[in-house]
């Protein structure tokens, strides 16, 4: 990754805002991992990480809660809404950071995918499948009612949270 492409710092957090975290810099190893564990960790067909140095990042508000899923790994999630926030090979020199919850995802591309031996084959479907319009096209009722009730931190720092 250049450092064109990216400004720094970085900021990001949960959906509910209890944690928020600031990247000063990233290592260059965007990327997919199909495992097993990844997938359950997640929730999802793959976990999408990126490397941080650990003296790049800061907790800025909260601490994620962990679970040790190995014996040298441990995976930060958010206690209160349960977005899964990192994975940390706990002698390592970096923590591996869900690159969805970064505010500015698309800003971090993809170097490579591993795990492959477990890749889910519902991911050939990707553009395949019947596609939609947005939520406020298909159910503008639906989407209305949402975004009277969001919950969900904006993607920036704010000084407060709720508001």
């Amino acid at each position: 990754m250049t450092e064109t492409s990216v400004s720094f710092p970085l900021t990001g957090g949960c959906q509910c805002g209890a944690v928020r975290f600031r990247a000063g810099a990233l290592l260059d190893d965007p990327h997919l991992c199909h495992c097993r564990m990844c997938q359950t960790a997640s929730g999802s067909f793959f976990a999408a990480l990126v490397g941080v140095p650990k003296t790049e990042l800061t907790w800025t508000r909260g601490v994620p809660a962990t679970f040790q899923s190995s014996a040298d790994v441990e995976r930060g999630f958010c206690r209160n809404c349960g977005t899964p926030l990192f994975f940390h090979h706990i002698p390592g020199e970096h923590v591996s950071i869900s690159i969805a919850a970064f505010d500015r995802p698309a800003a971090i591309p993809l170097a490579f995918e591993l795990g492959n031996e477990m890749r889910a084959p519902q991911l050939d479907q990707i553009g395949k499948v019947k596609q939609y319009g947005t939520a406020e096209d298909e159910m503008p009722e639906r989407a209305a009612t949402i975004a009277a009730s969001n919950r969900q931190h904006p993607d920036h720092d704010t000084e407060n949270w709720p508001v």
